[in-house]
């Protein structure tokens, strides 16, 4: 029974040695269609717990094999959140990590639950998932437990931004005909907007599914980025099924795109040929493109 894994290494978060807080099954309050785990039947508590102790002496081994992380990531073979002693072992973590930060990947779907927002509060950064805004969409994708209401995650997750002072990362993941419809995404735009989180990282299917759904490609993503409002910092996290040809930008078609829509340096690559790629040195030593981070993640935008 592995409780620790990793690390591993993360554009976003560095060097993260993950934390598996339900290591011998599946315990979820989701089944999602894309998860990579087999399919099991949903519950709101663990039936199998593994103890605080056990948990941190693990743990304290392997930062003591790996003394240079970055991270440790608190998640599960389900939810995390469902842990019943979750705050009782985040202040043990905090009680000898030191300069290493904590992170949890959690569905959210707990989030309306003020114990839990309490536990979350102690945490240097939550990533809380948000694939859908409207309760067919939960239901049919993430293929929710009974009791579970997205207006409840989506009051929970404003609640707890109120409240918590760390970078509140979201993350959504696209299935194709499943959430990837204008209409989802407005609602889902309507209330990100209201939220304000940190950083909005959105993808696709990229592990072999427990179902049978299909991943968006690397340009869909791309045309769904561009229905959000471009002031939001959202994030394309996936370029493996990129199959795009660089194209040519002039520099009002640069400014144009940013303007819409700001973009890595790994979208820039992907998109713009090599004369548009100095270009856009060009436009940004003329101070008219500006290169911004949002937690971790470096942007080119309009300036």
């Amino acid at each position: 029974m592995n409780i620790i894994f990793g690390p591993i290494h993360s554009r976003r978060f560095g060097k993260s040695l993950g934390v598996d807080l339900s290591p011998s099954k599946k315990q979820c309050n989701f089944d999602c269609l894309y998860c990579e785990l087999d399919p099991a039947k949903t519950m709101d508590s663990y039936e199998d717990v593994v103890a605080v102790e056990e948990v941190t002496t693990a743990l304290k081994t392997s930062l003591d094999e790996h003394g240079d992380v970055d991270f440790i990531t608190l998640t599960a073979n389900g939810e995390p959140t469902l842990y019943p002693y979750l705050s009782e072992l985040i202040d043990e973590i905090n009680s000898f990590k030191g300069t290493t930060k904590t992170l949890i990947l959690s569905n959210a779907a707990n989030i309306d639950d003020v114990k839990v927002q309490e536990a979350l509060l102690k945490l240097d950064e939550v990533k809380l998932s948000l694939d859908c805004a409207t309760q067919k969409c939960l239901k049919k994708l993430d293929r929710s437990h009974t009791g579970i209401d997205v207006e409840n995650i989506k009051s929970g997750m404003l609640a707890f931004k109120e409240r918590y002072d760390g970078p509140l990362v979201i993350e959504i993941l696209i299935v194709k005909t499943l959430n990837d419809s204008k209409e989802e995404i407005a609602k889902l735009n309507e209330f990100l907007l209201k939220l304000q989180p940190t950083r909005i990282d959105i993808g696709t299917i990229d592990r072999p599914p427990a179902y049978d759904v299909k991943p968006v490609s690397y340009e869909k993503l791309l045309e769904i980025s561009h229905l959000f409002d471009p002031g939001l910092p959202l994030y394309i996290a996936s370029r493996k099924k990129a199959e795009i040809s660089p194209s040519s930008y002039t520099e009002e078609e640069i400014l144009e795109t940013l303007s819409k829509r700001p973009l890595t340096a790994e979208d820039i690559e992907a998109l713009f040929d090599e004369e548009s790629q100095k270009r856009v040195k060009d436009l940004q030593q003329k101070d008219k493109i500006k290169l911004v981070s949002t937690n971790g993640v470096e942007f080119y935008k309009k300036a």
